[in-house]
């Protein structure tokens, strides 16, 4: 945590946008000691949401919640992002030295341009994590990783910000913003896809309580991973058993027709991998990318 000293002065916070990010990181910030001073909501949930974790505060239109902020945090959908900076500028609702943050990953600072002329001062803060909207994200947030681009005089600033709440500031250039987020997304947001596709397989199998059976292996895996990398992998790609992946591919056969072309694609990067890394051999693999690549033709 940082110290008295190195914190941002108490500051009143209009949140826009309280989706599942933008009402927890309002949350996180009033229980930092900021003043959530008023917050934006469109749909019924992101309203709901907002009386739930920032009780007490009014649910404002995106003009008024700006013109109450010393702190505007923005967590709006990534494509929707630039229009809402560029329309408040046009309509001069900035204010001069106003701190703007956004969440967007994919973002760097260059969304602020349209409103650089009415000198706020501009924050991309991107908590890599994944919210469910509720309360239970506020202890996620203690010790997960905040991307941090800014202009390096408000950099102390930025990580403050990120250090107060008990999440920890990375640093990101902005022009690789958009290689960090994609990094982020293949390994989350596919993981919650490729676990639910598993789950959907073993429950064709009979399993009767796949998470039951998965949940060991996967947290055993995801550790190793994080631990090792590359050097983390077994299994029948790693070992060139290209009968059993063979049998795999008939099996899935029967499921959703989602499963079998992601089971190929990740099996042929799983083996290319293995094989540059000196994993695989070389006569093991040929036969193994044969079967993935008649696979893929079909």
């Amino acid at each position: 945590m940082s110290s008295a000293d190195e914190r941002p002065a108490r500051l009143a916070v209009g949140v826009v946008g309280t989706g599942r990010v933008g009402a927890v990181l309002g949350a996180a910030l009033r229980r930092a000691g900021h003043r959530v001073v008023a917050a934006s909501g469109v749909s019924e949930a992101s309203r709901n949401r907002a009386q739930e974790l920032l009780p007490g505060i009014p649910v404002l239109p995106v003009e008024d919640v700006v013109a109450r902020a010393e702190l505007v945090l923005i967590a709006v959908p990534d494509d929707a992002l630039a229009d809402l900076v560029a329309g408040l500028a046009s309509t001069r609702t900035w204010q001069a030295g106003q701190l703007v943050v956004h969440t967007s990953g994919r973002h760097g600072l260059e969304v602020f341009e349209p409103a650089l002329g009415q000198h706020v001062l501009g924050l991309a803060l991107h908590p890599a994590m994944t919210f469910t909207g509720t309360a239970l994200d506020l202890d996620r947030l203690v010790d997960c990783c905040f991307g941090v681009s800014a202009p390096e005089p408000l950099r102390a600033v930025a990580e403050a910000l990120v250090l107060e709440i008990g999440s920890e500031p990375v640093w990101v250039e902005q022009e690789m913003r958009p290689l960090y987020h994609a990094a982020l997304a293949h390994g989350a947001n596919h993981l919650v896809t490729l676990i639910a596709q598993s789950l959907q397989a073993l429950a064709a199998a009979g399993v009767e309580t796949p998470s039951r059976v998965l949940g060991p292996l996967v947290a055993a895996a995801l550790d190793n991973s994080l631990r090792a990398g590359d050097a983390a992998l077994t299994g029948p790609v790693a070992r060139g058993d290209a009968g059993t992946v063979a049998e795999h591919l008939r099996q899935l056969q029967g499921l959703t027709p989602d499963i079998r072309p992601t089971y190929v694609a990740l099996a042929r990067a799983t083996a290319e991998r293995a094989l540059a890394s000196g994993r695989l051999r070389p006569q093991a693999a040929e036969p193994l990318l044969d079967i993935l690549a008649s696979d893929q033709e079909q």
